[in-house]
């Protein structure tokens, strides 16, 4: 007779290791990645669960010159424009959450040789964002205005889906919240109605993992710090 017990840890195990395996990748080859490949991890995506089961999510993968001429035009536009987020980011950070802030910025630094206090290197780095690492193709995910907040929270989920359906393909990501930034720019470069919210964007594509920016790998904290059990 079948136990609890006696279920494969198979599907475990092999979860384990894309979210141990997993990293954001912040410079890319270009070559592109096969349009199958991608549909691929878009397939495994799209079975991420929601609220109501609305999968309010929307995506935009570029691909070719599709990629470029975003490129191009996103690094102007912010020469002479401001950011204009559809949803705010953080007022500060403060505790712990600095803490883990600063040393994920100074792995990053450190591994392309940026120096405390050299405000036009970080500058510098700081524009790759907008240079989307020199990846093949970018995926920028949306939701619905009226869905509010839990229509984000469900592309969240989705962005977390397909970060690792990627991963399970050999394809590397960069999640950006930057891109986010501009999401006015966006809306109208894509011709989005002004009823889609642009959460996230995605770069990815094949990493290069002889640039020293793609080195380090960033910690996590311990379950227990996160979790609270209540048992009476």
């Amino acid at each position: 007779m079948s136990t609890v017990a006696d279920t494969s840890r198979e599907p475990h195990e092999a979860l384990r290791g894309l979210f141990a395996e997993r990293w954001t990748c912040r410079q890319f080859l270009p070559e592109p990645v096969p349009r199958d490949t991608i549909e691929q991890v878009l397939a495994l995506a799209q079975r991420t669960p929601s609220w109501c089961n609305t999968q309010p999510w929307q995506v935009i993968v570029t691909e070719g010159e599709g990629t470029e001429r975003l490129r191009t035009r996103l690094l102007a536009h912010l020469r002479d424009n401001p950011g204009e987020p559809d949803f705010p980011f953080p007022t500060r950070y403060a505790g712990v959450y600095q803490e883990r802030r600063r040393e994920c910025g100074k792995q990053l630094y450190t591994s392309v040789g940026i120096e405390r206090g050299d405000h036009q290197g970080a500058a510098r780095q700081m524009l790759r964002n907008f240079e989307l690492f020199d990846a093949p193709h970018v995926a920028i995910i949306t939701t619905e205005a009226d869905l509010g907040v839990y229509g984000a929270v469900d592309c969240g989920l989705y962005l977390g889906s397909f970060l690792l359906a990627a991963q399970s393909l050999g394809v590397a990501t960069a999640p950006q919240a930057a891109l986010a930034g501009y999401s006015g720019f966006l809306r109208d470069h894509f011709g989005l109605p002004d009823t889609r919210r642009v959460v996230v964007g995605v770069s990815f594509g094949y990493p290069d993992t002889t640039h020293p920016v793609n080195s380090f790998r960033t910690t996590r904290t311990d379950a227990a710090d996160a979790v609270t059990w209540h048992s009476a």
